[in-house]
Protein backbone atom coordinates (compact mmCIF):
# COMPACT_ATOMS: atom_id res chain seq x y z
CA UNK A 1 0.00 0.00 0.00
CA UNK A 2 2.93 2.35 -0.59
CA UNK A 3 0.90 4.20 -3.23
CA UNK A 4 -1.71 5.09 -0.62
CA UNK A 5 0.91 6.35 1.81
CA UNK A 6 2.39 8.59 -0.85
CA UNK A 7 -1.10 9.66 -1.88
CA UNK A 8 -1.94 10.65 1.69
CA UNK A 9 1.37 12.48 2.17
CA UNK A 10 1.05 14.37 -1.10
CA UNK A 11 -2.43 15.67 -0.39
CA UNK A 12 -1.10 17.40 2.73
CA UNK A 13 1.63 19.33 0.86
CA UNK A 14 -0.68 22.11 -0.22
CA UNK A 15 2.04 24.78 -0.23
CA UNK A 16 4.71 22.60 -1.81
CA UNK A 17 6.00 23.52 -5.29
CA UNK A 18 5.94 19.80 -6.01
CA UNK A 19 2.73 18.11 -7.09
CA UNK A 20 1.49 14.54 -7.20
CA UNK A 21 4.12 11.88 -6.63
CA UNK A 22 7.07 14.27 -6.90
CA UNK A 23 6.29 15.77 -10.30
CA UNK A 24 6.71 19.51 -10.71
CA UNK A 25 3.75 21.68 -10.00
CA UNK A 26 1.53 22.24 -13.07
CA UNK A 27 0.43 25.73 -13.99
CA UNK A 28 -2.95 25.00 -15.57
CA UNK A 29 -5.92 25.29 -13.23
CA UNK A 30 -9.39 25.05 -14.74
CA UNK A 31 -12.70 26.43 -13.56
CA UNK A 32 -15.32 23.89 -12.56
CA UNK A 33 -17.40 24.53 -15.67
CA UNK A 34 -14.39 24.00 -17.94
CA UNK A 35 -13.66 20.64 -16.31
CA UNK A 36 -17.29 19.61 -16.78
CA UNK A 37 -17.14 20.61 -20.45
CA UNK A 38 -14.16 18.31 -20.91
CA UNK A 39 -15.91 15.47 -19.07
CA UNK A 40 -18.94 15.83 -21.36
CA UNK A 41 -16.73 15.85 -24.44
CA UNK A 42 -15.39 12.42 -23.55
CA UNK A 43 -18.74 10.92 -22.63
CA UNK A 44 -18.67 11.21 -18.84
CA UNK A 45 -22.06 12.08 -17.39
CA UNK A 46 -22.53 15.37 -15.54
CA UNK A 47 -25.52 17.47 -14.57
CA UNK A 48 -26.86 19.72 -17.32
CA UNK A 49 -25.56 23.26 -16.75
CA UNK A 50 -25.18 26.72 -18.24
CA UNK A 51 -22.64 29.53 -17.77
CA UNK A 52 -23.51 33.20 -17.40
CA UNK A 53 -21.54 36.45 -17.14
CA UNK A 54 -24.46 38.80 -16.42
CA UNK A 55 -27.63 38.54 -14.30
CA UNK A 56 -29.70 38.92 -17.46
CA UNK A 57 -27.90 36.05 -19.17
CA UNK A 58 -28.22 33.90 -16.06
CA UNK A 59 -31.99 34.36 -15.90
CA UNK A 60 -32.44 33.72 -19.63
CA UNK A 61 -30.17 30.66 -19.89
CA UNK A 62 -31.49 29.08 -16.67
CA UNK A 63 -34.89 28.65 -18.35
CA UNK A 64 -33.30 25.83 -20.38
CA UNK A 65 -32.81 23.84 -17.17
CA UNK A 66 -35.33 21.84 -15.16
CA UNK A 67 -36.13 21.30 -11.51
CA UNK A 68 -34.12 22.50 -8.53
CA UNK A 69 -31.04 24.47 -9.58
CA UNK A 70 -27.61 25.04 -8.04
CA UNK A 71 -25.85 28.39 -8.56
CA UNK A 72 -22.08 28.35 -8.15
CA UNK A 73 -19.66 31.28 -8.31
CA UNK A 74 -16.77 30.33 -10.59
CA UNK A 75 -13.40 31.11 -9.03
CA UNK A 76 -10.21 29.05 -8.80
CA UNK A 77 -10.49 28.38 -5.07
CA UNK A 78 -12.25 25.95 -2.77
CA UNK A 79 -14.52 26.71 0.16
CA UNK A 80 -16.97 28.66 -1.98
CA UNK A 81 -20.08 27.43 -0.17
CA UNK A 82 -18.88 28.79 3.17
CA UNK A 83 -17.39 31.96 1.71
CA UNK A 84 -18.77 35.49 1.68
CA UNK A 85 -18.73 38.44 -0.72
CA UNK A 86 -17.29 41.89 -0.16
CA UNK A 87 -20.85 43.27 -0.40
CA UNK A 88 -21.92 41.17 2.61
CA UNK A 89 -23.71 38.43 0.65
CA UNK A 90 -23.13 35.01 2.18
CA UNK A 91 -22.13 31.90 0.26
CA UNK A 92 -20.75 31.27 -3.22
CA UNK A 93 -23.09 28.29 -3.73
CA UNK A 94 -26.90 28.53 -3.55
CA UNK A 95 -29.79 26.18 -4.30
CA UNK A 96 -33.05 27.58 -5.71
CA UNK A 97 -36.37 25.97 -6.61
CA UNK A 98 -37.50 28.48 -9.22
CA UNK A 99 -35.86 30.39 -12.07
CA UNK A 100 -37.27 33.64 -10.67
CA UNK A 101 -34.77 33.38 -7.81
CA UNK A 102 -31.76 33.30 -10.15
CA UNK A 103 -31.37 36.97 -11.08
CA UNK A 104 -31.30 38.47 -7.52
CA UNK A 105 -28.59 36.00 -6.49
CA UNK A 106 -26.61 36.52 -9.71
CA UNK A 107 -26.65 40.29 -9.09
CA UNK A 108 -25.09 39.77 -5.67
CA UNK A 109 -22.41 37.42 -7.03
CA UNK A 110 -21.28 38.75 -10.40
CA UNK A 111 -18.83 41.64 -10.29
CA UNK A 112 -18.23 41.22 -6.56
CA UNK A 113 -15.33 39.62 -4.72
CA UNK A 114 -15.74 36.23 -3.06
CA UNK A 115 -13.61 35.58 0.02
CA UNK A 116 -13.02 31.97 1.10
CA UNK A 117 -10.49 30.16 3.28
CA UNK A 118 -8.42 29.56 0.15
CA UNK A 119 -8.34 33.12 -1.25
CA UNK A 120 -6.47 36.22 -0.15
CA UNK A 121 -8.26 38.51 2.33
CA UNK A 122 -9.31 40.66 -0.63
CA UNK A 123 -11.02 37.73 -2.30
CA UNK A 124 -11.47 37.05 -6.02
CA UNK A 125 -13.77 38.91 -8.39
CA UNK A 126 -16.54 36.66 -9.74
CA UNK A 127 -16.88 37.04 -13.50
CA UNK A 128 -18.92 33.93 -14.26
CA UNK A 129 -21.45 31.76 -12.49
CA UNK A 130 -22.47 28.19 -13.30
CA UNK A 131 -26.10 27.13 -12.92
CA UNK A 132 -26.68 23.38 -12.92
CA UNK A 133 -29.60 21.04 -12.48
CA UNK A 134 -29.54 19.65 -8.96
CA UNK A 135 -29.49 15.89 -8.50
CA UNK A 136 -30.32 13.77 -5.46
CA UNK A 137 -27.38 11.72 -4.26
CA UNK A 138 -28.20 8.29 -2.88
CA UNK A 139 -24.53 7.42 -2.51
CA UNK A 140 -21.14 9.04 -3.14
CA UNK A 141 -17.90 7.30 -4.14
CA UNK A 142 -14.39 8.40 -5.08
CA UNK A 143 -12.56 7.68 -8.33
CA UNK A 144 -9.27 9.02 -9.69
CA UNK A 145 -6.63 8.25 -12.31
CA UNK A 146 -3.08 9.27 -11.44
CA UNK A 147 0.24 9.04 -13.23
CA UNK A 148 2.38 7.03 -10.80
CA UNK A 149 6.15 6.74 -11.08
CA UNK A 150 6.36 3.54 -9.04
CA UNK A 151 3.80 1.76 -11.21
CA UNK A 152 5.46 3.09 -14.35
CA UNK A 153 2.20 4.50 -15.70
CA UNK A 154 -1.40 5.31 -14.81
CA UNK A 155 -3.10 3.93 -11.71
CA UNK A 156 -6.84 3.99 -11.05
CA UNK A 157 -7.67 4.71 -7.41
CA UNK A 158 -11.16 4.22 -6.00
CA UNK A 159 -13.01 4.23 -2.70
CA UNK A 160 -16.66 3.67 -1.72
CA UNK A 161 -16.15 6.52 0.77
CA UNK A 162 -16.56 9.50 -1.55
CA UNK A 163 -17.65 13.08 -1.01
CA UNK A 164 -15.04 13.62 1.70
CA UNK A 165 -11.32 14.37 1.92
CA UNK A 166 -9.61 11.36 0.41
CA UNK A 167 -6.47 11.96 2.48
CA UNK A 168 -8.54 11.40 5.60
CA UNK A 169 -9.87 8.15 4.17
CA UNK A 170 -6.32 7.05 3.31
CA UNK A 171 -5.24 7.83 6.87
CA UNK A 172 -8.15 6.39 8.85
CA UNK A 173 -9.46 3.65 6.53
CA UNK A 174 -6.67 2.58 4.15
CA UNK A 175 -8.54 -0.68 3.53
CA UNK A 176 -11.32 1.37 1.90
CA UNK A 177 -9.06 2.53 -0.95
CA UNK A 178 -8.42 0.29 -3.93
CA UNK A 179 -6.03 0.62 -6.86
CA UNK A 180 -5.64 -0.90 -10.30
CA UNK A 181 -2.49 -0.23 -12.36
CA UNK A 182 -3.12 0.32 -16.07
CA UNK A 183 -0.96 -0.75 -19.01
CA UNK A 184 -0.61 2.59 -20.80
CA UNK A 185 -0.29 0.82 -24.18
CA UNK A 186 -3.43 -1.30 -23.73
CA UNK A 187 -5.63 0.84 -21.49
CA UNK A 188 -7.81 -0.50 -18.65
CA UNK A 189 -9.02 -4.05 -19.22
CA UNK A 190 -12.57 -5.19 -18.52
CA UNK A 191 -11.50 -7.20 -15.49
CA UNK A 192 -9.91 -4.25 -13.66
CA UNK A 193 -12.91 -2.00 -14.38
CA UNK A 194 -15.36 -4.66 -13.19
CA UNK A 195 -13.35 -5.19 -10.01
CA UNK A 196 -13.41 -1.48 -9.21
CA UNK A 197 -17.15 -1.27 -9.91
CA UNK A 198 -17.64 -4.11 -7.40
CA UNK A 199 -15.32 -2.45 -4.84
CA UNK A 200 -17.33 0.77 -5.24
CA UNK A 201 -20.43 -1.25 -4.30
CA UNK A 202 -22.47 -0.66 -7.43
CA UNK A 203 -25.04 -3.44 -6.98
CA UNK A 204 -27.24 -3.77 -10.06
CA UNK A 205 -26.04 -4.73 -13.53
CA UNK A 206 -27.21 -1.36 -14.84
CA UNK A 207 -25.25 0.61 -12.22
CA UNK A 208 -22.12 -1.50 -12.79
CA UNK A 209 -22.36 -0.98 -16.55
CA UNK A 210 -22.72 2.79 -16.10
CA UNK A 211 -19.83 2.95 -13.62
CA UNK A 212 -17.55 0.99 -15.95
CA UNK A 213 -18.48 3.26 -18.86
CA UNK A 214 -17.81 6.37 -16.76
CA UNK A 215 -14.40 5.05 -15.70
CA UNK A 216 -13.51 4.16 -19.29
CA UNK A 217 -14.56 7.64 -20.50
CA UNK A 218 -12.47 9.25 -17.78
CA UNK A 219 -9.45 7.19 -18.81
CA UNK A 220 -9.93 8.29 -22.43
CA UNK A 221 -9.89 11.90 -21.23
CA UNK A 222 -6.80 11.21 -19.12
CA UNK A 223 -4.84 9.83 -22.07
CA UNK A 224 -6.03 12.04 -24.90
CA UNK A 225 -5.62 15.32 -22.96
CA UNK A 226 -2.20 14.44 -21.47
CA UNK A 227 -3.54 14.64 -17.93
CA UNK A 228 -1.47 13.76 -14.88
CA UNK A 229 -4.54 13.48 -12.65
CA UNK A 230 -8.29 13.12 -13.12
CA UNK A 231 -10.11 13.10 -9.79
CA UNK A 232 -13.89 12.66 -9.45
CA UNK A 233 -15.10 13.37 -5.94
CA UNK A 234 -17.84 12.52 -5.76
CA UNK A 235 -18.95 10.09 -8.42
CA UNK A 236 -22.56 9.65 -7.38
CA UNK A 237 -25.37 7.15 -7.61
CA UNK A 238 -28.87 8.65 -7.71
CA UNK A 239 -32.11 7.15 -6.31
CA UNK A 240 -33.31 6.72 -9.91
CA UNK A 241 -30.36 4.46 -10.74
CA UNK A 242 -28.05 6.82 -12.64
CA UNK A 243 -24.32 7.44 -12.17
CA UNK A 244 -22.96 11.00 -12.38
CA UNK A 245 -19.56 12.68 -12.19
CA UNK A 246 -20.54 15.49 -9.83
CA UNK A 247 -17.23 17.27 -9.20
CA UNK A 248 -13.90 17.00 -11.01
CA UNK A 249 -10.29 18.08 -10.60
CA UNK A 250 -8.00 17.68 -13.61
CA UNK A 251 -4.25 18.33 -13.77
CA UNK A 252 -2.34 18.48 -17.05
CA UNK A 253 1.25 17.90 -18.14
CA UNK A 254 2.82 21.24 -19.11
CA UNK A 255 5.20 19.44 -21.45
CA UNK A 256 2.24 18.55 -23.68
CA UNK A 257 0.89 22.09 -23.93
CA UNK A 258 1.93 22.33 -27.59
CA UNK A 259 -0.58 19.62 -28.54
CA UNK A 260 -3.35 20.65 -26.13
CA UNK A 261 -3.94 24.22 -27.32
CA UNK A 262 -7.73 24.00 -26.92
CA UNK A 263 -7.37 22.93 -23.29
CA UNK A 264 -4.87 25.67 -22.46
CA UNK A 265 -7.16 28.29 -23.98
CA UNK A 266 -9.43 27.56 -21.00
CA UNK A 267 -6.80 28.95 -18.63
CA UNK A 268 -7.99 32.00 -16.70
CA UNK A 269 -4.84 34.03 -16.11
CA UNK A 270 -6.82 36.83 -14.47
CA UNK A 271 -7.07 34.73 -11.31
CA UNK A 272 -3.42 33.69 -11.22
CA UNK A 273 -0.44 35.46 -9.70
CA UNK A 274 0.76 37.74 -12.55
CA UNK A 275 4.36 36.86 -11.64
CA UNK A 276 3.64 33.17 -12.19
CA UNK A 277 1.90 33.94 -15.48
CA UNK A 278 4.86 36.01 -16.64
CA UNK A 279 7.33 33.34 -15.56
CA UNK A 280 5.51 30.56 -17.39
CA UNK A 281 5.57 32.59 -20.62
CA UNK A 282 9.39 32.53 -20.44
CA UNK A 283 9.58 28.83 -19.44
CA UNK A 284 10.51 29.70 -15.86
CA UNK A 285 9.02 27.81 -12.94
CA UNK A 286 8.02 30.44 -10.37
CA UNK A 287 5.87 30.23 -7.25
CA UNK A 288 5.45 33.28 -5.05
CA UNK A 289 5.78 32.87 -1.28
CA UNK A 290 5.64 35.27 1.65
CA UNK A 291 9.31 35.77 2.60
CA UNK A 292 11.84 38.51 1.82
CA UNK A 293 14.75 36.66 0.14
CA UNK A 294 14.36 36.23 -3.61
CA UNK A 295 15.80 32.97 -4.95
CA UNK A 296 17.04 32.14 -8.45
CA UNK A 297 18.19 28.55 -8.84
CA UNK A 298 18.55 25.95 -11.60
CA UNK A 299 16.85 22.65 -10.84
CA UNK A 300 13.82 21.96 -8.66
CA UNK A 301 15.78 19.89 -6.14
CA UNK A 302 18.44 22.56 -5.64
CA UNK A 303 15.69 25.20 -5.39
CA UNK A 304 13.99 23.27 -2.59
CA UNK A 305 17.29 22.75 -0.80
CA UNK A 306 18.05 26.48 -1.13
CA UNK A 307 14.76 27.43 0.48
CA UNK A 308 15.34 24.91 3.26
CA UNK A 309 18.80 26.23 4.12
CA UNK A 310 17.53 29.82 4.10
CA UNK A 311 14.93 28.76 6.68
CA UNK A 312 17.68 27.02 8.65
CA UNK A 313 19.43 30.40 8.98
CA UNK A 314 16.21 32.03 10.23
CA UNK A 315 15.48 33.63 6.88
CA UNK A 316 12.36 33.37 4.74
CA UNK A 317 12.31 32.66 0.98
CA UNK A 318 10.16 34.95 -1.13
CA UNK A 319 9.76 32.51 -3.97
CA UNK A 320 10.56 29.24 -5.66
CA UNK A 321 12.21 30.09 -9.00
CA UNK A 322 13.78 27.41 -11.19
CA UNK A 323 15.40 28.80 -14.35
CA UNK A 324 16.11 25.30 -15.68
CA UNK A 325 19.27 23.89 -17.20
CA UNK A 326 19.50 26.01 -20.33
CA UNK A 327 18.43 29.52 -19.37
CA UNK A 328 19.57 32.37 -21.62
CA UNK A 329 20.18 36.04 -20.87
CA UNK A 330 16.58 37.03 -21.65
CA UNK A 331 15.20 34.42 -19.24
CA UNK A 332 17.61 35.52 -16.52
CA UNK A 333 16.59 39.14 -17.09
CA UNK A 334 12.92 38.24 -16.79
CA UNK A 335 13.66 36.23 -13.65
CA UNK A 336 15.32 39.28 -12.05
CA UNK A 337 12.38 41.48 -13.10
CA UNK A 338 9.90 39.10 -11.48
CA UNK A 339 11.88 38.87 -8.25
CA UNK A 340 12.42 42.64 -8.05
CA UNK A 341 8.71 43.29 -8.69
CA UNK A 342 7.91 41.72 -5.32
CA UNK A 343 7.87 44.59 -2.79
CA UNK A 344 8.65 42.18 0.05
CA UNK A 345 12.03 41.17 -1.37
CA UNK A 346 15.02 42.72 0.42
CA UNK A 347 17.81 40.60 -1.05
CA UNK A 348 18.46 38.00 -3.76
CA UNK A 349 20.32 34.69 -3.61
CA UNK A 350 21.41 33.14 -6.92
CA UNK A 351 22.47 29.51 -6.50
CA UNK A 352 23.60 27.83 -9.73
CA UNK A 353 25.14 24.45 -10.42
CA UNK A 354 26.84 24.60 -13.81
CA UNK A 355 26.34 21.21 -15.40
CA UNK A 356 24.55 21.68 -18.69
CA UNK A 357 24.56 25.42 -17.95
CA UNK A 358 28.08 26.92 -17.85
CA UNK A 359 28.91 29.24 -14.97
CA UNK A 360 30.45 31.87 -17.25
CA UNK A 361 27.27 32.05 -19.31
CA UNK A 362 25.07 32.43 -16.25
CA UNK A 363 27.46 35.05 -14.78
CA UNK A 364 27.36 37.09 -18.00
CA UNK A 365 23.58 36.84 -17.98
CA UNK A 366 23.40 37.99 -14.36
CA UNK A 367 25.59 41.01 -15.07
CA UNK A 368 23.68 42.02 -18.21
CA UNK A 369 20.31 41.51 -16.56
CA UNK A 370 21.24 43.40 -13.38
CA UNK A 371 22.48 46.35 -15.38
CA UNK A 372 19.50 46.34 -17.73
CA UNK A 373 16.88 46.47 -14.97
CA UNK A 374 18.94 48.64 -12.64
CA UNK A 375 19.08 46.07 -9.86
CA UNK A 376 19.21 47.82 -6.49
CA UNK A 377 18.71 44.89 -4.13
CA UNK A 378 21.65 43.20 -2.35
CA UNK A 379 22.82 40.26 -4.47
CA UNK A 380 24.54 37.07 -3.29
CA UNK A 381 25.73 34.58 -5.92
CA UNK A 382 27.01 31.07 -5.46
CA UNK A 383 28.34 29.25 -8.55
CA UNK A 384 29.61 25.68 -8.84
CA UNK A 385 30.50 23.58 -11.86
CA UNK A 386 31.67 24.16 -15.42
CA UNK A 387 33.82 27.29 -15.91
CA UNK A 388 33.17 28.40 -12.34
CA UNK A 389 36.42 30.43 -12.07
CA UNK A 390 35.62 32.35 -15.26
CA UNK A 391 32.11 32.98 -13.96
CA UNK A 392 33.34 34.34 -10.64
CA UNK A 393 35.83 36.59 -12.42
CA UNK A 394 33.06 38.04 -14.58
CA UNK A 395 31.00 38.84 -11.50
CA UNK A 396 33.90 40.28 -9.48
CA UNK A 397 34.93 42.57 -12.37
CA UNK A 398 31.39 43.62 -13.26
CA UNK A 399 31.20 46.67 -11.00
CA UNK A 400 28.01 45.31 -9.42
CA UNK A 401 27.51 45.22 -5.68
CA UNK A 402 27.52 41.45 -5.56
CA UNK A 403 28.78 39.01 -2.92
CA UNK A 404 30.29 35.94 -4.59
CA UNK A 405 30.35 33.05 -2.11
CA UNK A 406 31.66 29.52 -2.74
CA UNK A 407 30.04 27.63 0.13
CA UNK A 408 26.30 26.83 -0.03
CA UNK A 409 25.72 27.31 3.69
CA UNK A 410 27.71 30.54 3.81
CA UNK A 411 25.86 31.89 0.77
CA UNK A 412 22.49 31.31 2.45
CA UNK A 413 23.72 32.91 5.69
CA UNK A 414 24.99 35.92 3.72
CA UNK A 415 21.68 36.32 1.92
CA UNK A 416 19.81 36.29 5.23
CA UNK A 417 22.27 38.83 6.67
CA UNK A 418 22.03 41.35 3.80
CA UNK A 419 18.23 41.09 3.76
CA UNK A 420 17.83 42.32 7.34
Amino acid sequence: MQLLKRLSNTFQKTRSPLGFFGTQRRFLNLHEFSSKELLNKFGARTQKFIIASTPEEAEKQAKKLKGELVIKAQILAGGRGKGHFDNGFKGGVHVVKDVSEIRPIAEKMLGNRLITNQTSPEGVKVKKIMIAESIDLAREVYFAILMDREAGGPVMVASPQGGMDIEQVAHSHPDAIFKEPVDIFQGPDAGSLDRLADKLLFKSDSLKKQAVQQMRSLYDLFIHLDATQVEINPMAETPTGDVYCVDAKINFDDNAQYRQEDVYKMRDVDEEDPREVSASSFNLNYIGMDGDIGCMVNGAGLAMATMDIIKLHKGSPANFLDVGGSANEKQITEAFKIIQSDPQVKGILVNIFGGIMRCDVIASGIVAAAKQIGLKLPLVVRLKGTNVDIGKKILNESGLKVSVVDDFDQAAAKAVSVSK
